[in-house]
């Protein structure tokens, strides 16, 4: 089969940062669907591996960790799935990535495809969905009120994969009033198409524009990018016993003390936690994804896709890689097909 990977961590400018190869098809076991793979979406994640995790010497490591396809074969122990089912999923770090033909992925962690949504509007949805949903609500339980503080989650980065659907989740499936942050007049534009109530700009200091509003404290502040540029402000502007949420990786070590004077609660999401450590509620993960999959099929949220960048090839990965790093893209890139 056809797919795309690496052999050695290197900057995406570099010739052989990506390469197309071909494998042998995989045999799906146990709880596992093979997956005719239709579409993909590109993440941070992707760009970070590949710039910095080696590779056994003579082998390939191949990365994606969203996808929407059909799935062909399944295991003997598979009981949620049948061959020709319509799935769309994130897979899971510690296995290869879905930039393949075929891809091997446990069923628990898969949902069913939206049925409104081609594959390529579906491809750009699971990983962000699933990471703002378990943010929002399994690690920072927005539905719980903290209080004495306004009822509203702030959210840094709120144009980017996580932010848009972040957004969306919290406008249908909660009370909360949704602040979203845009440093540029067409991310703050998208933030407000996807409904929230306001936006503020990171660039500057947040906490002197939430204090402007005249309003209160937020209880909860979701970020999702440069958490260690923001992480003062946030301690300001956060309510006295609110929650912070964040899926970055601080570039330097944050020095976590100074939450303790507002008896803050920190919940580092990690989606890829629940297939990696084979939780016992590993199949919220197909729960959820199911719920969205309602979600936008009853027109009350939307897919975030921006950009089809082309079929999926070492040289369009590239280009989607590039565009990952710039820190400039709004919304999700995906690749379409072989």
């Amino acid at each position: 089969m056809r797919a795309v990977g690496f052999n050695t961590p290197q900057p995406v400018t570099a010739e052989t940062s990506l390469l197309d190869i071909e494998l042998p098809v995989p045999e799906a076991k146990g709880r596992d669907l093979l997956v005719e793979i239709k579409a993909v979406s590109v993440n941070p994640v992707d760009s970070k591996v590949r710039a910095s995790a080696t590779v056994e010497a003579g082998q390939y490591r191949v990365l994606g960790y969203d996808a929407a396809g059909i799935v062909k074969t399944v295991g003997p122990d598979v009981k949620l799935f049948k061959p020709g089912d319509e799935v769309y999923y994130a897979g899971a770090i510690n296995r290869p990535g879905t930039n393949a033909e075929f891809h091997l992925v446990d069923e628990r962690i898969v949902g069913f495809k939206p049925n409104t949504l081609s594959f390529e509007e579906a491809a750009a949805l699971p990983l962000t969905a699933i990471t703002a949903y378990e943010a929002l609500f399994h690690r920072m339980k927005v539905e719980d009120k903290v209080a004495g503080a306004w009822n509203a989650v702030l959210i840094i980065g709120g144009a980017g994969g996580v932010g848009s659907i972040a957004i969306q989740l919290l406008r249908e499936l909660s009370d909360v009033t949704v602040i979203g942050t845009g440093s540029r007049p067409e991310t703050q534009q998208w933030i407000r198409e996807l409904g929230a109530h306001h936006v503020l700009d990171h660039s500057k200091p947040m906490a002197t524009q939430l204090a402007e509003m005249a309003i209160g404290a937020p209880a909860f502040v979701f970020s999702t990018t440069h958490t260690d540029q923001h992480i003062k402000d946030i301690i300001e502007l956060i309510a006295p016993q609110g929650r912070f949420s964040l899926i970055d990786d601080p570039k330097e070590p944050m020095d976590l003390r100074p939450f303790k004077s507002k008896a803050l609660s920190i919940h580092w999401e990690m989606m890829f936690a629940r297939p990696v450590w084979q939780t016992a509620d590993m199949i919220e993960q197909h729960k959820l994804l199911n719920h969205v999959a309602e979600l936008v099929d009853a027109k009350k949220i939307r897919t975030t896709l921006s950009e089809v960048l082309g079929t999926i090839s070492a040289a369009n990965l590239k280009k989607a890689h590039a565009m990952i790093e710039s820190n400039r893209t709004r919304g999700k890139l995906v690749l379409s097909g072989f």
